[in-house]
C-alpha cells in the first residue's frame, strides 16, 4: 500500500509538470524558487511535533515529503538524478554510517556521536573536502549554523577550555558593540556578540536554537497573558505598569510550577 501511494504521488507531479497538461504554476517553478517552501514545510513539521499534534505531523510530513518529490522530478527532467537514486543515497549512506548494525563489524566502544561524526568526516574526505568547515550549509537558521562551525572547529582543538572563557568573551563582545559608533561595526559586533553567546550555551551543553526557541515561546506566552490583564488597554499603559505586569504573570506561573 505505501509503495502504491508512493508511485500515486509520484504520477501526480509527473503530471504537474507535463508541459502540455500539467499546471502552469508547477511547470514555471525551479529548484531555487521551490527551496523556500522545502525549508517552511520542514519548520511545520518541526511545529507539530512541538505541539504534539499527530493528525498534523501526517499532513505535514506529507508535505514535506512532496518537496522532496518536486525536487527530484525537476531533476529528472534535466537527466541528472530520479527520487529513486535519491533513496538509494539515503539507504546507502545510512548503511555506511552504521556498520555496526548493517556491517558485522563490532562496535568499537565509541558513542554515538563519535562514530556519526567519524563516518561524516570520512564522507565528506571523499568528496575532497579540503577543511574542516566544508559541507555547513550556509542556509541553515544562523544559530543553529553558528553552534555546527564552532563543533567542527572544537573537533581540531580550537575551543575554549571552559565556560568561564566563553563568557567572559560574551562581556568583551558586550563592550565593543557599546563602542561601536558606525552602523556597519554595530551590525559586525552584534553578530560576534551573538556567535560568542552561542559558545557559551555550546559549553554548557544546550542546543543554542533550541534555547532561543524556547525563550519566544515563553516571552510570547508571558505577552499574550499580560494583554489579557489589560483587557484590550496594554499599549496605553506606561512602561512602570506594563512591567507591573509582567511581574504579576511571572509570579503567577511560578506559583502554578510550584
Amino acid at each position: 500500500m505505501a509503495n502504491s501511494n508512493l508511485i500515486r504521488l509520484l504520477s501526480i507531479m509527473a503530471r504537474l509538470r507535463d508541459r502540455e497538461r500539467g499546471c502552469e504554476w508547477d511547470c514555471a517553478q525551479t529548484f531555487e524558487t521551490i527551496a523556500p517552501y522545502t525549508i517552511e514545510e520542514a519548520y511545520e513539521v518541526a511545529d507539530a511535533i512541538a505541539r504534539a499534534d499527530m493528525p498534523s505531523l501526517r499532513e505535514e510530513l506529507g508535505d514535506l515529503l512532496l518537496q522532496v518529490v518536486f525536487h527530484s522530478r525537476m531533476a529528472e527532467e534535466q537527466g541528472l538524478f530520479a527520487f529513486d537514486d535519491v533513496a538509494a543515497a539515503i539507504a546507502d549512506k545510512m548503511e555506511a554510517r552504521h556498520p555496526h548494525v548493517f556491517g558485522g563489524e563490532t562496535d568499537a566502544g565509541q558513542s554515538r556521536d563519535e562514530r556519526w561524526e567519524a563516518a561524516k568526516a570520512a564522507e565528506r574526505a571523499a568528496k575532497g573536502a579540503s577543511s574542516a568547515m566544508d559541507g555547513v550549509a550556509i542556509a541553515l537558521p544562523a544559530l543553529m549554523r553558528a553552534e555546527k562551525l564552532q563543533k567542527r572547529a572544537a573537533r581540531q582543538g580550537f575551543d575554549w577550555a571552559d565556560a568561564h572563557g566563553a563568557a567572559e568573551k560574551v562581556t568583551e563582545e558586550l563592550e565593543e558593540l557599546h563602542d561601536a559608533r558606525s552602523h556597519e561595526d554595530r551590525v559586525a559586533e552584534a553578530g560576534d556578540l551573538l556567535f560568542a553567546a552561542v559558545n557559551v550555551a555550546r559549553k554548557y551543553g544546550v542546543a543554542p536554537e533550541d534555547a532561543l526557541r524556547t525563550a519566544n515561546a515563553k516571552f510570547e506566552r508571558r505577552f499574550r497573558a499580560m494583554e489579557a490583564l489589560a483587557e484590550g488597554g496594554f499599549a496605553t499603559l506606561s512602561l512602570n505598569d506594563q512591567e507591573a505586569l509582567w511581574q504579576a504573570v511571572k509570579r503567577s506561573e511560578a506559583g502554578e510550577a510550584a
